[in-house]
């Protein structure tokens, strides 16, 4: 095993609570073959048709009931570290930064189509992190890597259902009563089960409120199911992506969401300082996952660029088994400079 490079970002350091962290081959291959290995199940399935009209049923259960439990049992039973607000305001301009990038490359090749290259922005800087976070980032760091995967999750899906209505209403496509489209997008930011989950789990953290043995113990035994369950609906998801043409683009989008997001993650992180190294690393791993599935939902329901936006989500999945698993043997390994200004 390499040893980490001099004033290397090094999750260990927060407390000994990185599950992975400094592990040779045989630590990183328990990491990563479990959670690919669920993946290509689910894509097994799904390809052979073994599951179709279920998939809704787990959809609820995994995003709905089994994520926010996991989230609340795990930052209510572990406090998290101290992050504050310059954490998640900074991971939060850098998706916005890579969605500005990625729907410019977008808007530049389709002669200015706001609401195709809004979902192109959406693939270049929305992750995969319902699906993926849970079975990677969490296992890789441990449990008090939650507390910053909440929150990213929240504020990143907060911006996307924000940004999304007022970029298509800018291109055309929906009504621009301003007054009926801030009471949706409050309703679905204050109404989305894992944000409430997250905002209940930090109010209670911060009372030093917990829960019954009991109650605490369903929490656990639910949000168990979060981790393989994500990873086998996210397997039969991409099985029903037909891989068709490739536009221009796409390549250049998903690889502003592969290599750009996570990049400008570690740069803006280490420029802003002070943040605790695990919280960091949790952002970048978080910066590296694929693009979300959900896009290809939002896509549909405006039915704007739906079929190329599952393309490149499916190219994105594809390659990330090379990035990410980069990513990971960057950051659990120490190999990332602190301070790569200095």
């Amino acid at each position: 095993m390499m040893p980490p490079a001099r004033g290397a970002i090094r999750a260990s350091d927060a407390g000994g609570t990185g599950a992975h962290v400094g592990y040779g081959m045989i630590g990183l291959l328990t990491l990563l073959v479990p959670f690919f290995g669920v993946v290509a199940l689910g894509y097994g399935a799904g390809r052979a048709r073994l599951v179709s009209g279920g998939l809704e049923a787990l959809e609820f259960f995994v995003f709905s009931v089994a994520l926010p439990a996991l989230f609340f049992h795990l930052i209510t039973t572990a406090p998290p570290l101290a992050g504050g607000w310059a954490f998640v305001a900074t991971t939060t301009f850098a998706t916005y930064c890579a969605f500005a990038i990625a729907f410019s490359i977008g808007a530049l090749v389709n002669g200015g189509n706001v609401p195709e290259a809004t979902i192109e922005g959406l693939v270049g800087s929305f992750s995969n992190t319902a699906y993926l976070a849970p079975a990677l980032v969490i296992a890789a760091l441990g449990t008090v890597a939650a507390a910053p995967v909440a929150l990213i999750y929240s504020f990143d899906t907060a911006l996307l259902l924000i940004v999304t209505p007022l970029m298509m209403a800018l291109g055309g496509t929906t009504r621009t009563d301003l007054r009926h489209l801030g009471i949706d997008i409050a309703r679905q930011v204050l109404l989305n089960p894992v944000i409430v989950a997250t905002l209940l789990a930090f109010l209670a953290a911060a009372f030093g409120l917990r829960m019954p043995v009991p109650i605490d113990s369903t929490l656990a035994f639910i949000g168990n199911a979060a981790a393989p369950g994500a990873l086998f609906l996210l397997g039969a998801n991409l099985a029903t992506r037909a891989f068709g043409p490739i536009r221009l683009e796409q390549p250049l989008i998903v690889a502003v969401k592969l290599i750009a997001h996570p990049l400008i993650v570690y740069l803006l992180l280490s420029w802003v300082g002070g943040f605790d190294p695990l919280w960091m690393s949790a952002a970048i791993l978080i910066a590296a996952l694929p693009p979300s599935v959900g896009v290809v939902g939002i896509a549909g329901r405006y039915r704007i660029y739906a079929a190329h936006a599952s393309v490149s989500v499916l190219i994105g999945s594809l390659a990330a088994v090379v990035t990410l698993t980069v990513a990971v043997v960057l950051v659990v390994q120490g190999l990332l400079p602190g301070d790569p200004f200095r």
